[in-house]
């Protein structure tokens, strides 16, 4: 039902005039629906699932490393003309990194020592991925998604692993930032002075200024039609006449979008489009929240692989918002298709273990 609300919602203030385009984002949700089915009557092994978001780890910081250190780029995923790549995929890695550590704190009395090297690396290499990535927006994200699962796995498992979970992301996270602490420092001494920059003189013209001179366009914009928005097209052409009134900077008009999620929908499909992307994130966290009852006994070895499954189900919407802060993560393909295929697949494993935790007893 959130996946369809969804696809109407995208369909709801499109821009008719661009013909069957407008079916294009709508379609990628409504073509996860077949999929859920059928991976529900045939539901994933977790351990194929696991293995594939730790080689996804390990791909994205290899990659990563590639595009800078062979092809001598700026930035891995991008080009002369193409750096939202950059921002979507090093986003992704960062998250499937931050999944290998929940693997690691999960299973490290079950893995052997070769298991945990591996996945330790992984973890590495997928957080290396975001760090060269050059993404604040996305290194803010998955801080804030760290947080509430380490609170999860306190109340669930133990404070003591809680505790080994900052300690050992800690671990990960300081020898990057000893290798790559100029860059960051430069990213950081930016982003501090590209909003004094936008404060004092509202300099748009760079990557924080536009961020915030969309922000407050998309939301005066969103106020004056916040039932239904402006659609696509009269986004584009409202947004067009504030910039000749000097409501906004010239610089906003190279995006199509806002570059933050809700405020997107905000503007263009009102409180209706806000409510679907709140239903999106929200189905899926609460299907996933692990419930107390359900994990009594986290030594089992179903109820623990049960319980990582919904901590990974509620990292995807939670680490998904923090990426829309400062992204329209779900304007782009690879964003609509990492989400819906994660949460379904993750759901139809979960229904899986379910199952096989029900025939058992």
């Amino acid at each position: 039902m959130a996946f369809g609300l969804m696809a109407l919602v995208w369909l709801y203030g499109s821009d008719w005039s661009k013909g069957a385009s407008v079916f294009n984002k709508p379609a990628r949700y409504i073509m996860a629906l077949p999929c859920l089915l059928y991976a529900l009557r045939f539901p994933p092994r977790w351990s194929h699932l696991l293995a594939g978001i730790t080689f996804g780890a390990a791909a994205g910081g290899l990659r990563a490393l590639y595009d800078l250190q062979v092809l001598g780029l700026e930035r891995p995923w991008t080009d002369a003309h193409q750096s939202a790549n950059a921002i979507q995929l090093g986003n992704l890695s960062g998250w499937m990194g931050l999944m290998c550590w929940l693997f690691l704190l999960m299973y490290w009395e079950r893995w052997d020592w070769p298991r945990r090297l591996l996945v330790l690396g992984s973890a590495g290499l997928g957080l290396l991925g975001s760090l060269l990535s050059q993404t604040r927006g996305g290194w803010l994200a998955l801080v804030l998604c760290a947080l509430p699962l380490l609170w999860l796995l306190a109340r669930h498992c133990s404070w003591q692993r809680a505790g080994a979970g900052v300690l050992l992301i800690l671990a990960m996270a300081l020898p990057l930032g000893w290798n790559f602490g100029a860059t960051l420092e430069q990213r950081f001494d930016w982003a501090v002075a590209e909003v004094l920059d936008y404060q004092r003189h509202g300099t748009a013209d760079n990557s924080v200024g536009h961020r915030l001179d969309h922000g407050q366009l998309a939301f005066a914009m969103g106020l004056d039609k916040p039932l239904t928005g402006w659609g696509d097209a009269g986004y584009v052409a409202e947004k067009a006449r504030r910039v000749d009134a000097g409501q906004a900077k010239p610089a906003v008009l190279g995006f199509g979008h806002a570059h933050n999620d809700l405020l997107d929908q905000f503007a263009k499909r009102g409180l209706i489009g806000v409510f679907g992307l709140l239903v999106l994130y929200g189905v899926p966290l609460i299907l996933f929240l692990p419930r107390r009852q359900q994990h009594a006994s986290t030594a089992a070895y179903a109820h623990q692989d049960a319980l990582c499954v919904r901590l990974t189900g509620v990292s995807v919407p939670l680490v998904f918002m923090g990426f829309g802060l400062t992204q329209t993560f779900f304007a782009h393909y690879n964003g609509v298709v990492f989400y819906v295929m994660m949460v379904t697949l993750l759901f139809a494993t979960l229904h899986g273990l379910d199952r096989q935790t029900a025939r058992a007893t």
